[in-house]
């Protein structure tokens, strides 16, 4: 399946980045590994994790407090948001690609 991701995820997941990076040298770079270790699990097996809409699931990105929102199509994927898990959780349901 393709695998597409919104500009607000990726405004997300840049920011996310920055945020780790200033506070730890390394960590940046290692919790973007992690999101994009997440995405080819997304890719491989999307039906696997938990439904939370409609179309649209969660998957939670190992050793940071992140999920990727995804929505399911026929022959594609698109990662709508890089959600922090400890923070308003439906925030992204307003947005023009949900």
């Amino acid at each position: 399946m393709d695998l597409h991701w919104s500009n607000e995820a990726l405004n997300e997941a840049d920011a996310a980045t920055a945020f780790y990076q200033e506070r730890q040298s390394g960590l940046g770079k290692r919790f973007l590994d992690n999101l994009e270790d997440t995405a080819s699990r997304i890719a491989r097996n999307p039906y696997l994790y938990k439904k939370i809409e409609l179309n649209i699931r969660k998957c939670k990105v190992p050793h940071f407090p992140y999920a990727l929102i995804y929505r399911t199509q026929q022959e594609s994927l698109e990662i709508i948001a890089v959600m922090h898990l400890r923070k308003a959780p439906g925030y992204w349901k307003h947005r023009d690609s949900v």
